[in-house]
């Protein structure tokens, strides 16, 4: 039969096949004896190709080839072999590993698998609580009253062959691992058992070990309780946003109702947003929300679990508002919230891994200066307008760790973060970004412009004006930044460009949008937070090293290991001497310019900028130290958020520039109380007066320095053309409306004979007085006014110091 099958199977040669087959058949039957019946066999088999055999070597070996073939043979068995070996190993390891924590995994009652931790957050001290994320809201009920459908919606959402799967998805386990070991992330069990099980190991299932107990508590749950127990058990300890554990606490979260009495609608809308709670919540995401809903839904009707006309019938339902914890009262719940959003917006948690976790956070906040900072904002002065709004921040540049914030009073009483999130007009601190700018296409400090009133510039109709029409006659960039003048800095962003001055503010870390196109952009027209004002000039004060601003030193899980750690790692993006030469600049601001008198107060060197915008809707200054910065703006918004005029209130002039600087000088007095003096880094002005193509300012030539140079500084004394086109060399005057000296430094002749020509030169001038405000107010430039940006003085009560008239800390807190 044999015989037969194969011959049949191979009928394109029978007869090679019958020959091999009897030879084979003849082998089986007589042992040994068989070979020489098979070599004559071959001999008549081969009798043609007796010629070609005889050409064989006589040496060659006839079983070379199957020597070979064995020898082969034994070192594949000897690997097959050692591999197989090590797989049983393997196996026995596993099936030992397996039995070990089968046998050592206990299945907990319900109660303790709802005891997922309070995240808490602390001040740089790692000891000081600031307060904790969710109160920890939960109530095991019975099912026994619940209506089916609610089971029914979260099979739908979660798990739809939960009554047929064994509980435990080996594919989902293995995929959820690989993706916690690779990202960091948290990926869950794709079954509600596997879900269930979680929450008892929740953040220890990034670990093979942990994935490996989570796995088993599964099987074990699977084996010992029921599907509707099960069920029970998992809507019982779910966490479902709102600080709510499990159906009954989040039924009374959304709906003020038991879970009993929940709708059709109402139990699908829950079960819906189970995989992501706190993002999902209908008040943070209705949209997403309504999708979910909609999905449960259809998969109900697809499951039999609903009819179609259940379905048309179901509404989205309507929640109750977010009830705010306890732990979010006062200034704490912005902290709070700040530190959410971070670490959120940093993918490395969600809400539910804070709220959930058990995590230690520590933040870069340091208590003492949060205090302070909070005390000097809380102020109210008597004739301040209740209206009116206040931010601020702390940084440290070197590192970019947010020191202390001023957001607010109360965050329950009012979300809107008055640090991040509200916006204001900058106004001129916009305009060292364009000072940088200057520097970065070699232009000389020293360089005279045009400082006074009434001109006009390319792309503009309008005349630009400074503030309250001042004219400070021909004044260098130093000058120019102490006293804020708009029209040199609209000639410096004249040949700069208003894309690139955008481009400088947006590199040294200022996300908010910035208009390219408008020349006006360095007058500070467009609306930024102060936490983006701050990140911008951090950079400028770090010497060109950008540091991301950040408010999270570091998270802890709940064995004290290190899960986050924030990155303190900067990057250069401009050259440090054209950040010391703006520095420089800054530095005449509070010595003798805008701010005139901060310096002296706090006893210390200080670099500033204020700034006012256009229409008086806003005010800021911007100040640090080498190793720290506080920004302070002010701004007046009407009952829908629009911006008002500030007023005049408590002595602090027109628009009130003087009240952030005095809000500066509050802070940084205690807040650098006991510390060591700081300079600055010495700067080198190494640029060409008039720029490299010597059309910058009034064209190139000498110009005499500023009073902020250190003694021994010279400029080059180099041809300069005054303002009427004439030029002036070596020592002679010019008869503009400025004067120029090429003695290599700024005569006390020079500064009193412009103050005499216009008093309001500078606030150094001794008989200086604010100009009437009847002298002109400003409008919006893009209105068609005179689009000026409204910087000045601001000095409470014609104070030379804008600080010596201003109640203390100590009186205002009185008040």
């Amino acid at each position: 039969m044999s015989y037969t099958r194969r011959v049949h199977a191979h009928a394109a040669n029978p007869a090679t096949r019958r020959v091999r087959s009897a030879h084979s058949s003849t082998t089986r039957a007589t042992g040994s004896s068989s070979y020489a019946s098979a070599r004559v066999a071959g001999t008549t088999r081969r009798s043609g190709g007796a010629h070609r055999a005889s050409h064989a070597s006589p040496n060659r070996p006839r079983n070379h080839k199957k020597n070979g073939g064995k020898k082969k043979h034994r070192i594949l068995a000897w690997v097959l072999g050692v591999f197989g070996g090590l797989i049983a190993l393997a196996l026995i390891a596993g099936v030992a590993a397996f039995a070990y924590l089968y046998a050592t995994t206990e299945v907990p009652p319900p109660e303790k698998f709802a005891l997922s931790e309070k995240t808490t957050v602390y001040y740089a001290d790692g000891t000081t609580p600031i307060g904790d994320y969710a109160e920890q809201n939960r109530e095991i009920i019975s099912c026994d009253a619940l209506p089916d459908y609610l089971g029914q919606a979260i099979v739908a959402s979660e798990n739809r062959t939960f009554y047929t799967d064994s509980g435990v998805d080996l594919k989902g386990i293995l995929r959820a691992l690989w993706t916690n070991i690779t990202t960091g992330s948290r990926q869950g069990g794709s079954t509600i058992t596997q879900q269930y099980a979680e929450r008892y190991y929740l953040g220890e299932t990034t670990s093979y070990v942990g994935k490996a107990r989570e796995a088993i508590l599964a099987l074990k749950i699977a084996q010992t309780e029921s599907k509707d127990e099960v069920l029970c058990n998992y809507m019982n300890t779910i966490y479902l946003g709102r600080n709510s554990y499990g159906i009954q606490a989040a039924a009374k979260a959304y709906f003020n109702k038991d879970a009993k009495d929940l709708t059709l609608s109402e139990a699908a809308m829950i079960a819906g947003i189970i995989p992501a709670p706190s993002t999902w919540d209908p008040a943070d995401d209705p949209k997403m929300a309504q999708q979910r809903f909609e999905r449960v839904l259809n998969i109900m009707e697809e499951d039999g679990y609903i009819t179609a006309q259940e379905h048309s019938e179901a509404s989205f339902p309507e929640t109750q508002p977010v009830a705010q914890q306890n732990d979010y009262a006062g200034a704490n719940g912005y902290l709070l919230d700040m530190v959410q959003r971070e670490l959120v917006q940093s993918k490395a948690f969600t809400k539910e891994d804070l709220a959930t976790g058990g995590y230690k956070i520590v933040t870069t906040i340091d208590k003492a200066k949060q205090d302070v900072m909070q005390a000097v904002g809380d102020v109210r002065l008597e004739d301040m307008p209740s209206t009116l709004q206040v931010g601020g921040i702390a940084v440290e540049p070197k590192t970019g760790a947010v020191v202390s914030v001023y957001a607010g009073s109360d965050y329950l009483t009012k979300q809107l973060n008055n640090a991040d999130q509200a916006v204001f007009e900058p106004g001129s601190t916009m305009k060292p970004f364009a000072l940088l700018g200057a520097a970065q296409e070699g232009v000389n400090f020293n360089t005279l412009f045009n400082g006074n009133s009434h001109q006009h510039f390319s792309g503009i109709s309008n005349e630009v004006n400074n503030a309250l029409e001042n004219n400070f006659g021909n004044i260098d960039l130093y000058q120019a930044t102490a006293n804020s003048v708009n029209t040199v800095f609209m000639n410096v962003n004249e040949h700069l460009t208003p894309q690139r001055t955008a481009a400088i503010a947006h590199e040294a870390g200022i996300e908010g949008d910035i208009d390219e196109t408008s020349p006006y952009n360095v007058l500070g027209i467009n609306a930024l937070t102060v936490w983006d004002l701050a990140q911008g000039h951090s950079t400028i004060a770090a010497n060109g090293v950008k540091h991301m601003l950040h408010m999270v030193n570091k998270v802890q899980d709940s064995n004290g290991q290190d899960v986050y750690t924030a990155s303190t790692e900067g990057k250069q993006v401009f050259d440090a001497n054209d950040c010391a030469l703006v520095q420089k600049a800054m530095q005449g601001t509070t010595t003798y310019g805008t701010a005139a008198g901060v310096s002296t107060t706090l006893g210390r060197p200080v670099a500033g900028k204020s700034g006012t915008a256009n229409d008086e809707n806003a005010a800021s200054f911007v100040g640090y130290t080498p190793s720290l910065m506080n920004v302070w703006a002010i701004w007046n918004p009407d009952e829908n958020g629009n911006p008002q005029v500030v007023p005049a209130f408590s002595g602090y002039g027109v628009s009130s520039t003087g009240y952030p600087a005095h809000l500066f000088t509050e802070y940084m007095s205690k807040a650098l109380e006991g510390t060591e003096v700081e300079q600055f880094p010495t700067a080198t002005d190494d640029g060409k007066i008039g720029g490299s193509d010597g059309t910058w300012g009034l064209g190139g030539g000498s110009v005499y320095s500023n009073t902020t140079q250190s003694e021994g500084e010279q400029s080059t004394e180099e041809e300069q053309t005054n303002g009427n086109g004439e030029s002036t060399a070596n020592g002679s005057e010019g008869t503009s409306d400025g004067a120029t000296n090429t003695n290599g430094s700024q005569s006390q002749q020079d500064i009193t004979q412009q103050c005499e020509a216009n008093p309001s030169f500078s606030t150094a001038c001794p008989n200086y007085t604010p100009p009437s405000s009847d002298n002109g107010t400003t409008d919006t430039p893009n209105s068609g006014g005179n689009g000026t940006s409204s910087d000045e003085p601001g000095l409470p009560n014609d104070s030379s110091t804008g600080l010596d008239n201003a109640p203390s800390l100590e009186q205002q807190s009185a008040q």
